[in-house]
């Protein structure tokens, strides 16, 4: 029956009505850049300079955006926008913490840094083939995935940022790149259904998938739901995504097979993703379930560590070594995740921050030294010191921050971690921690040896850094000497993003500002 003209339907219930600040437009103006850059892009996909001109500035924007989201979050709060105007949990939320907000903020960078560097490396035909589209839409992806409020758009970004990452595994097609596109594709095809699976699971028992109608409802269907096989599940999910042990295989099967500035980009980004959403879900949403699985996430996070370090100390190619860094690296995070305490979570999330810059820029560093003397083979470098000094000394500071030692950014949360395991009594994993870094001092004190204070086995090539290289390495050097040298402002936010994630009172009262909860 039709509605009489003058009735006045009350939309207040149901809809957003008042005008929204346009301060609040930045929670979801990152991910609307990386998609409309990255379909500009794909229209003017024939013209190869072009490209450039168009990504790496509007890299730099994203860098802004993200900046500007990081310090309205910090000032006041979780921020919330729905699209369609359709009140939470029925409208789809981006709902931004300081968590989410620094997580994008240093992806943009790092994206920023590879975009520069890829000026240089990536060729006319990998840029007719799609190299800045992908890396724009990767950008979304990894973005949409930190700001997203709710589980199923999670998963949806995540395939975005995989389909991006199958597109830039495979430039140039060759046949190492294509045997490791195919092992990193099956097992992040695995992990992926398996979290399809789990959020269907998350529907069937909330009826809702927004993350803060989740976390409020969770108490009430904690007595008569799985809680525990969804746990289990999202765990495993996620733990292939990070390349945790035993399911880790797969990263340094493929992460050396692609250009050095894709690997570059997927070892400071993607797997951090995995521990970002591990983090989210498990720490906010089901904190009790986390607690009982706390002694295997923590001893999955020590074999990680070990097997990683481990692994790297027997490699010879530096593309490989650093792959087994990264896998090792994620073992310091599980540890401040089984930990769960404030001191656990802000080490997981300081190390999660100084883990994305630092992989980066070792992994363009490799680039560079692999181009001034001919390879990626450590038998066969030698002599980079007397090549160039300067290269040297950045280097040095990257590979003393990787062994987490002083006065470097891995040093403080290591330290944190350490810290956190004794205070609470688990020494064997303040052990597991202090192991691995002296492993990985042997690795890269290996790397130095022969690849740079080594006399040259054969004559470097004449190459020199350019501004490509040297412009993108400096960023990120200063990154890791600031974090390490000025630390308070970033930990004061890592204790702030923890104690967002342990009490998320204000994060659902961004998205529920009246306290009604569906």
């Amino acid at each position: 029956m039709a509605t009489p003209a003058k009735t006045i339907v009350d939309l207040s219930s149901a809809m957003v009505t008042a005008p929204v600040p346009l301060a609040n437009w930045l929670a979801i103006a990152p991910v609307a850049l990386c998609i409309t850059l990255g379909a500009v892009l794909l229209m003017v996909r024939s013209s190869t300079r072009l490209q450039a001109f168009v990504a790496i500035p509007g890299l730099f924007v994203l860098v802004l955006m993200d900046a500007a989201l990081l310090v309205k979050v910090a000032a006041h709060g979780p921020v919330t926008m729905v699209m369609g105007r359709w009140l939470p949990p029925f409208g789809i939320a981006f709902t931004v913490d300081i968590l989410g907000a620094l997580m994008a903020l240093t992806s943009a960078i790092v994206a920023l840094a590879s975009g520069i560097y890829a000026l240089k490396e990536v060729t006319e035909s990998g840029r007719r083939y799609g190299f800045f589209p992908f890396l724009l839409l990767l950008m979304a992806g990894v973005t949409g995935a930190f700001l997203t409020g709710d589980i199923f758009n999670l998963y949806v970004w995540f395939e975005v940022l995989l389909i991006s990452s199958f597109g830039m595994l495979i430039l140039g097609s060759e046949r190492g790149q294509i045997d490791g596109a195919m092992k990193y594709a099956v097992l992040n095809l695995i992990g992926t259904t398996l979290f399809l699976i789990s959020v269907g699971i998350v529907y069937a028992v909330f009826g809702t998938l927004n993350m803060a109608d989740i976390s409020s409802k969770v108490e009430s269907v904690r007595d008569t739901a799985p809680l525990m096989t969804l746990s289990a599940l999202l765990l495993l999910a996620f733990a292939m995504k990070a390349a945790a042990f035993p399911v880790n295989f797969w990263l340094p099967a493929s992460y050396h097979t692609p250009r050095i500035v894709v690997s570059a980009l997927f070892a400071g980004l993607l797997t951090k993703v995995g521990v970002y959403a591990l983090i989210r879900i498990m720490v906010m949403l089901l904190p009790i379930e986390r607690e009982q699985l706390s002694l295997l996430i923590a001893a999955t996070g020590a074999a990680t560590i070990i097997v990683g370090a481990l692994g790297a100390l027997a490699q010879d190619d530096i593309r490989k070594l650093l792959g087994y860094v990264v896998i090792s690296g994620i073992g310091n995070m599980l540890i401040g995740i089984a930990l769960g305490t404030p001191g656990g979570l802000s080490g997981a999330i300081f190390y999660a921050l100084h883990s994305m810059v630092l992989m980066t820029a070792l992994y363009l560093l490799a680039g560079q030294a692999a181009a001034l003397a001919g390879g990626f083979s450590l038998t066969a470098l030698g002599g980079l010191y007397r090549k160039s000094s300067g290269f040297a000394a950045v280097s040095f500071i990257l590979f003393i921050a990787a062994c987490g030692l002083p006065p470097f950014s891995g040093f403080w949360p290591k330290v944190i971690l350490v810290r956190a395991s004794i205070d609470v009594g688990a020494w064997w994993l303040a052990a597991a921690i202090l192991i691995g870094g002296f492993l990985l001092t042997v690795v890269f004190g290996r790397v130095f040896l022969l690849a740079y204070w080594r006399p040259a086995t054969a004559p470097l090539a004449a190459a020199s850094v350019g501004w490509q290289a040297g412009l993108p390495l400096v960023i990120l050097t200063a990154l890791v000497v600031a974090f390490g040298i000025l630390p308070e402002e970033l930990l004061k936010m890592a204790q702030a993003a923890a104690t967002g994630l342990i009490d998320p009172t204000s994060y659902l009262q961004s998205v529920f500002p009246d306290g009604m909860v569906p």
